[in-house]
């Protein structure tokens, strides 16, 4: 391992060998069922390299480090991004302070490059730590160090260029093609707006080579379409749109896992859905340890939602947090309506009338993520006026804020014209939006133009009733929408609930054709 630390803790090798009897059943099965040839390792490629992506793959390799005769492991970022000299600081403070990662790069030579780089004598890049083990969005805790061999990419449907970085081998490579021609497993931790680039050129591969790869999907989002009927697709649905890879080889899992905690060895959980029963719960056998336990589930479709859900009422909680105060009277309530909001949307895009329960891996996913997540922070940050939403959604040292665009996804397909539903109290078709006030002013807050206040309800009524007399508006984010949720008038979150009683749902919004296995 080249004198790093391997992750994990203390215990990290002893729960290694603890977990190891199942692991190697997990892969024997996943081997059988893929039908990998004796004598060949499964090829296990990660597609993006932030901090969970490079987490997850450096966690299945200090598992099976033992056991490279029968699997490798990989992993693929963007080339190209620069560092910071700020950034370079921050990163040689964390050398400084670890004895054992000053002698390792020293040996290396790899030493003195960031005490130029903190000088500002070199510019360092994203892809070239993270040969050292530095994750840029995770750099307080080194993963393995990785050496680096660049080779251009040269497929003309990938913009920028590519690092693959073979963490098994410790070698870093930038051909895309070469990254995954012979994967038996692809997992993905690339945002789901920017899936559509790479997994052209992964589906191109996939059907010149004529033998599908296993795809386990770690994103969160969703992608919104308006023909021939307003419908999202999820990231496995995108993944499957593009490539043609089947369903049923197509996984999602998700669960309350920061990369950090996860790496440290902390107790954690997650479930791997999908269709096929059998692949399922091998790859579960697969990825499991001692420290990380994986269930799987059927219903990949309503997991995907309600990961894309939790990121987007997640910069909501962010900003009660920043608003009010960190009161925890405020955030109690937001949660209770956020959990109602999320499973009202997840029945309405589902079509399934008893959604799987928030409860287990789903209901703590969305606790983390409110609590600390990277979209929680945002919102806060949003509510202190130290971040301007109108900026866009990426910050440096956090990465995308995926949540930002999930918010105008979701708003616009259930505010479209086309779709209504009963209003719980009048019982008049209405727009689902209109039962939707939270995700409502989190729209107001990222569409607005610039400068331009931010009205409630009552104030818009206000000044088209009688415009002689104008309302102000908010121009502070965090105080109008804690003015929002405070809404006096607001129906009660449960009684959205059942409004789907007794009706027939169809599943087509969430792009849902196949009933669950």
């Amino acid at each position: 391992m080249d004198g790093a630390q391997g992750g994990g803790g203390e215990n990290g090798n002893a729960e290694a060998r603890e977990s190891g009897k199942a692991s190697d059943a997990g892969l024997d099965d996943v081997m059988k069922a893929l039908k990998v040839p004796e004598g060949r390792p499964l090829n296990v490629v990660g597609v993006g390299a932030g901090a969970w992506g490079a987490v997850f793959i450096s966690m299945l390799q200090k598992e099976y480090f033992n056991m490279k005769e029968k699997i490798k492991f990989s992993i693929y970022r963007r080339e190209g991004k620069e560092l910071s000299k700020e950034t370079a600081s921050k990163i040689l403070e964390v050398i400084n302070a670890d004895s054992e990662v000053i002698r390792r790069l020293r040996q290396k030579g790899r030493y003195f490059k960031y005490v130029d780089a903190r000088l500002g004598e070199r510019v360092l890049s994203a892809a070239e730590v993270l040969t050292d083990g530095f994750c840029e969005n995770m750099l307080e805790l080194p993963l393995m160090p990785l050496r680096v061999s660049l080779r251009a990419a040269t497929d003309s449907k990938v913009n920028t260029l590519m690092v693959f970085v073979m963490v098994a081998s410790k070698q870093v490579i930038t051909d895309l093609t070469e990254a995954v021609w012979d994967a038996d497993v692809i997992v993905n931790s690339i945002p789901s707006s920017s899936i559509r680039p790479v997994f052209e050129v992964i589906g191109n591969l996939v059907r010149e080579r004529g033998r599908h790869p296993v795809v386990i999907s770690l994103a969160k989002g969703i992608e919104y379409k308006e023909s021939p009927e307003p419908h999202i697709l999820t990231p496995s649905g995108i993944i499957h749109d593009i490539t043609g890879i089947p369903k049923e080889n197509i996984f999602y899992l998700g669960g309350p896992n920061i990369a950090s905690e996860v790496w440290k060895g902390e107790y954690a959980t997650a479930r791997i859905c999908g269709l096929s029963k059998t692949l399922r719960r091998a790859l579960a056998s697969l990825i499991r340890n001692a420290s990380f336990v994986v269930w799987d589930n059927p219903d990949i479709v309503n997991h995907e939602i309600m990961g894309g859900l939790k990121n987007v009422y997640a910069i909501g909680a962010g900003i009660i947090k920043g608003a009010a105060n960190n009161s925890a009277t405020s955030m109690a309530v937001y949660f209770s309506n956020a959990c109602a909001e999320m499973v009202f949307i997840s029945q309405l895009l589902t079509g399934v009338r008893d959604p799987v329960y928030l409860a287990g891996p789903l209901l703590a996913d969305v606790y983390v993520t409110l609590l600390k997540g990277r979209n929680a922070w945002y919102g806060e940050q949003v509510a202190l006026g130290n971040v301007n939403p109108e900026n866009g959604p990426y910050v440096p040292g956090k990465g995308l804020i995926e949540g930002v665009g999930a918010v105008g996804n979701f708003h616009r397909l259930l505010s479209d014209s086309r779709l209504t539903i009963p209003d719980p109290q009048t019982e008049i078709a209405s727009s689902p939006i209109a039962l939707l006030p939270t995700l409502s002013a989190l729209n107001d807050v990222f569409s607005r133009k610039k400068g331009e206040p931010l009205l409630t309800p009552k104030q818009r009524l206000k000044n088209k009733s009688n415009p002689m007399k104008v309302q102000t508006g908010f121009q502070d984010p965090g105080q109008y929408f804690l003015a929002q949720m405070k809404d006096a008038t607001a129906t009660d979150p449960e009684a959205r609930l059942h409004i789907f009683e007794g009706a027939l749902l169809t599943p087509q919004l969430g792009g849902r054709e196949d009933p669950l296995l």
